[in-house]
């Protein structure tokens, strides 16, 4: 007998749960033959993968997912398969036989082909070797792109950056974010060094008039996000990397951060998101790219 037949722990469970729903909600008869559809074909999927159904984490549920939307699952099917998802590892959660339910914060189909684009870490190498700092806007570029990849600030949030608003002693900046709310960021050594040495090396050179505006532009001006644009999307040029925007940069601070073990409360306040949903889209790129790569690098993968 195989484990996938429907003598199996995993198969047990399910009519146990089905059972459930037809005798205690009175689920309609084809309600029931589509939630077993659905969840016999993400049984056959994870065993595939050499994923135990029972066992199944949220990262193996999103790859499942993926491979249905890759097979053209129409997205009404897509959002069915997610709800009995939900409900089958619910039921085991209700009955302490699961201490979590791995499908309680997938993503469903409409923002899970909307995952934004993230830079690897090499990428992100890259881009910041870019500038040259033997010439004074190289050095200052340099200063914005490694604070940008240090904070995950918002462009406007960057260009916007005042004088006042920066700690550097204490190794953090206020920033001002949507409706001027106000949220501390740490620093980093290597951002908090270059912008160091922009400040005394080439700021004073560049204002022209009194303003506070920490980065300006060759005629001493505050530099405007139209600007930072376009010195961004040229360093992206230069380093192999298309379609390069202030916000993947933002993506890519904090996949980064969680991928090295940060809490996702920490992020969510360092991006300054008001509700934790927002934040978690990061949680499943990372799980995303941890399944990439096992799939590639694995030898039984």
């Amino acid at each position: 007998m195989t484990a996938s037949s429907s003598t199996s722990p995993f198969r047990r469970v399910l009519d146990r749960w089905l059972d459930e729903l037809a005798t205690e909600r009175g689920l309609a008869a084809n309600s029931l033959v589509a939630y077993r559809r659905d969840l016999v074909r993400m049984e056959d999927d994870l065993r595939r993968q050499g994923v135990e159904p029972l066992a199944a984490d949220s990262a193996a549920l999103t790859a499942h997912q993926r491979r249905l939307l890759r097979a053209g699952l129409a997205p009404r099917s897509l959002r069915r398969a997610l709800a009995s998802m939900r409900g089958f590892y619910g039921h085991l959660v209700a009955r302490g036989e699961r201490p979590d339910n791995p499908a309680e914060h997938l993503l469903p189909p409409r923002k899970l082909q909307q995952l934004p684009k993230v830079l690897s870490e090499a990428e992100v190498g890259a881009l910041l070797a870019g500038p040259d700092v033997g010439e004074r806007l190289g050095l200052r570029d340099k200063a914005m792109l490694e604070l940008l990849y240090a904070t995950g600030l918002r462009v406007s949030e960057l260009v916007g950056l005042t004088l006042a608003q920066l700690r550097l002693d204490e190794g953090f900046l206020v920033a001002f974010g949507k409706g001027s709310k106000e949220r501390i960021v740490p620093v980093g050594e290597q951002a908090e060094s270059w912008l160091r040495r922009y400040l005394v090396e080439v700021r004073g050179g560049l204002l022209r008039g009194r303003h506070a505006t920490v980065f300006l532009n060759h005629r001493g001006a505050p530099l405007t996000r139209q600007g930072f644009w376009k010195i961004l999307e040229a360093y992206g040029r230069h380093a192999g990397i298309r379609a390069l925007s202030p916000h993947v940069l933002r993506h890519s601070f904090a996949t980064h951060l969680l991928e090295h073990g940060a809490d996702l409360r920490a992020v969510q306040m360092m991006l300054g998101h008001s509700d934790i949903s927002t934040t978690q889209i990061y949680t499943h790129i990372h799980q995303q790219r941890l399944r990439s790569l096992y799939d590639r690098f694995h030898p039984r993968a």
